[in-house]
This record gives structure tokens, sequence and C-alpha cells, in this order.
């Protein structure tokens, strides 16, 4: 999620370019192009929590090219890897198939603002990174509960607000969210279990930079 900004562009349009962000199309333009857009690692707040548990059923949602996704099966878990970007779930069953765990894992594409699980339950439901504009990932986190099986975990992990993203437009900064500000999307029956900042360090062309991922861990009840 952050680029530089060319010299030049108005505000109108880096306001224009930040709303294609949150649009699958512009997501398959990006997937389009590069050979691999992100390091294909898992993300460390995920290892942290999932690390620990016994595999079961996993939903990822907002999978991209699926590090997450890949990493999880090589754990033992079924995993669903779910995007709005057609390309970038292209490349991750791609990944999946050349880390040998194509049999653990299938694909759903779908928008994180209007997904619904419907009957569908995971023992783990994680999201990395995704951001909803204008405060909307509450409503993500109420969708993304819903999916969560009783005695399962949900995991939501985003850029907490920072000067680090200050070349940002500002609707990606609205977009960026502190753990505690997600917790009013979460159903009666879960119990947070962590809800804070945790630094991490990027690496930047120009040396590593620290920046703070908001974590919220939440707990549904066994009924």
């Amino acid at each position: 999620m952050s680029g530089h900004h060319e010299h030049g562009r108005s505000g109108e349009h880096d306001e224009q370019a930040a709303a294609a962000m949150f649009e699958p199309a512009g997501w398959d333009e990006r997937y389009g192009g590069q050979e691999r857009f992100w390091s294909g690692e898992p993300n460390p707040q995920l290892v942290a929590t999932a690390g620990e548990l016994t595999p079961g059923a996993a939903l990822d949602v907002g999978c991209g090219e699926g590090g997450d996704v890949v990493w999880l099966a090589g754990q033992g878990w079924r995993v669903t890897g779910a995007d709005f970007s057609a390309e970038g779930l292209a490349r991750a069953a791609r990944h999946a198939e050349q880390a040998d765990v194509a049999d653990r894992v299938d694909w759903w594409r779908v928008d994180a603002r209007t997904f619904d699980a419907g009957d569908r339950s995971y023992d783990l439901v994680t999201t990395h990174y995704l951001h909803a504009p204008d405060g909307g990932m509450v409503e993500v986190t109420r969708r993304l509960a819903a999916a969560v099986a009783p005695g399962g975990l949900l995991l939501v992990v985003g850029h907490a607000p920072s000067h680090e993203f200050t070349q940002l437009s500002e609707s990606h900064r609205k977009a960026m969210f502190l753990a505690a500000e997600l917790l009013p999307g979460l159903p009666d029956d879960f119990e947070p279990v962590v809800v804070e900042q945790r630094t991490r360090t990027l690496k930047r062309d120009s040396g590593p930079v620290e920046a703070e991922d908001s974590v919220l861990l939440a707990r549904r009840a066994e009924r």
C-alpha cells in the first residue's frame, strides 16, 4: 500500500489513484504487471498466532498472491484464500502449486466489503493489510467474525496510522486503523485476546523503517 508519488501529480489525481486501490480492477492491473508483487513470506503476526494452533480450517480474506495461504497449508491447515482480484488469485494458485500444497487449498473470489460467509465456518479467519475506505474495517470485521466457528479465532492485522505514511493520500491514511477501533465490529460472543499495536521493521531501499501493525485477535465462545 505504500508507493511514492510521482512529481507533478495533482491532489485530485492522487485521490483517484488511491480510490483505485480499493477496487478489483486496480489490483488486477498491479498483479498483471510485475512478476511478484509481495515477498511471498508469511506475515509475522500470522506466524506468531497460528504457529501454536492445532491446524484446522482457515480462511484468509484479501489473500493477494497467497503467501499466508501457502504457509498455513504447509502447517497442515485446509485453507480457503479469498480475494477480489482474479489476477491475484491466479498467482496465489500458482504459488500453491509450486509449494506442493494445492490439494489443501481452495480459492474464493469475493469482496470483503460485501463478504457473506453463509453457512461456511472456519477455525481461523485472518486478514492482513486489507484496508477498507473511511473506517469500513469495522464492518469488514463484523462480516469476518460471522465466518468464525465456535471456539475459533479471528485475526485482523493492518497498518496503524503513522508518520511513515506521510506520502500517502488522505483516503489511504483514513483507511488505516488502531486495533481498538475495530472492537465495535466484534459480536457479543467474541472475547478479545490481543488488542494492540506491534512494531515491525520494514525493509526499504533507504534502509530499515519501523512501522506499527494494529493487531486484533479475538476468540469466539464455544456456544
